[in-house]
């Protein structure tokens, strides 16, 4: 740094350059602030293609110019910057050299105080449900079996672990699609909205379609949450075909997101619980129908049995009658002929009536076989239907050691003893 000769009289003032004196007092200026706190209001607002920001600090007394580069991850931005916007901002003290002009290089900015926030908040929320994004009647119930869920969150986040280690212990079978996102900083707000936008398009993306999305972060302070309460967030949210849990910070914290999202999560770690059935209850419920299932099954097998066996009844006591039925009425026509007693009429009726019988015994027998067959194909094929029968054919089943019928391998882990019933017998295994 260029030392400033004492002033204490001298005989005669040194001279300095332009150069010389303004890198002095940048000197004595950074070195006699340091980092500093500066509060005012924002104007002559300007945003470079290079991404720097330039703006005028004010009070009703002063002004100060400052810079705010854009330097990525050397400063976060809390909200955007905008003209006549009460700010605090964090930076040192220096002289732009060229200018001869001391400014401000900005390291941080926040909103002077929550009321600006929750005001900017408030705006957008009464803006967007008078559009009737938040309207009940549009939002839709989450699957209660889900196949696939796609998680929109950062990759490294805490929240994403949860969610895992969630997913995993309840219900281990779902696909899980993760969308790794920023949520926070400049832009993240869009990698969110575009995220939400790229699952809808699975189709075009070659990507699994996604039951339900869950979007959302950890704890963190309204600044950090900010992200979730842009309009951008909230448009793709309302735009999703797909329904969408969002699951921003702790449960008292609230988000433009949790409006506009089909259904709100007090945590992400809630949000997983919600979303995933749990397993254990699932093969609880799933062995209930399957018993059901077989119950039913055997009383339709006994109902059939029993409905042959009365139908076989009925046909040999209709045969039985129509038989009878015919012998009457033969015996009635011998009588009437043997008391008219004309030889020819005898013969002749002797000939139709030796005629009507051998007729009636070829349908009586026709009909029998018929019914004969109609009786035994039904008995084979209930016969086929038993248990029994698909055992003899070659199969088995497979249950476990308390008897629940074994459906998917997903079902078993290692070391459980199963049982597996043939036609003949059982056989008793160990999983590996």
């Amino acid at each position: 740094m260029n030392e400033f000769l004492p002033l204490e009289s001298p005989a005669q003032p040194p001279v300095f350059s332009v150069s010389e004196i303004t890198r002095a007092v940048r000197g004595v200026l950074e070195e006699g602030f340091g980092e500093v706190w500066i509060e005012g209001e924002i104007s002559n607002y300007r945003k470079q293609a290079s991404g720097h920001q330039y703006f005028t600090l004010k009070d009703d007394g002063a002004q100060l110019s400052c810079v705010l580069f854009a330097r990525g991850g050397v400063w976060r931005r809390q909200v955007p910057l905008e003209e006549g916007m009460q700010i605090r901002a964090r930076g040192r003290l220096t002289v732009y050299e060229a200018r001869g002009q001391y400014q401000l290089n900005v390291q941080s900015v926040e909103a002077a105080g929550a009321g600006l926030l929750q005001a900017k908040f408030e705006a957008l929320k009464r803006r967007l449900q008078a559009e009737g994004l938040f309207a009940e009647e549009r939002k839709r119930p989450l699957p209660r079996f889900p196949a696939t869920v796609a998680l929109v969150t950062s990759p490294t986040g805490a929240a994403l672990r949860d969610m895992l280690n969630i997913f995993a212990r309840r219900a281990p079978w779902l696909r899980l699609i993760v969308a790794p996102v920023r949520v926070q900083g400049e832009g993240s707000a869009e990698e969110i909205a575009a995220a939400l936008t790229e699952l809808n398009d699975w189709e075009a993306r070659n990507l699994p379609r996604a039951d339900v999305i869950i979007v959302g972060r950890g704890g963190g302070s309204v600044e950090d949450l900010w992200e979730f309460n842009e309009e951008i967030v909230a448009r793709a949210v309302v735009a999703s075909t797909i329904p969408i849990v969002s699951a921003v910070g702790h449960e008292v914290d609230f988000t433009i997101c949790d409006f506009a999202a089909d259904l709100r999560a007090p945590t992400p770690s809630a949000a997983a619980e919600i979303v995933a059935p749990d397993g254990t209850e699932l093969r609880r419920h799933l062995g209930q129908l399957a018993n059901r299932v077989e119950r039913e099954a055997r009383g339709q097998l006994e109902a059939a049995a029993q409905h042959l066996d009365f139908a076989s009844e009925e046909l040999s006591r209709a045969l039985r009658q129509r038989l009878g039925d015919l012998r009457t009425w033969l015996a009635e026509r011998a009588a009437s002929l043997r008391a008219h007693r004309p030889d020819q009429v005898i013969r002749l009726r002797r000939q139709e009536i030796a005629s009507r019988e051998t007729d009636l015994q070829k349908c009586f027998a026709v009909t029998f076989q018929r019914q004969k067959e109609r009786l035994t194909r039904a008995a084979a094929h209930l016969r086929l239907l038993s248990p029994e029968a698909t055992l003899r054919r070659g199969y088995s089943i497979t249950t476990l050691a308390d008897g629940e019928v074994l459906k998917s391998p997903s079902e078993v882990s290692a070391g459980q003893r199963l049982v597996t019933r043939l036609a003949e017998g059982e056989i008793a295994s160990r999983v590996e």
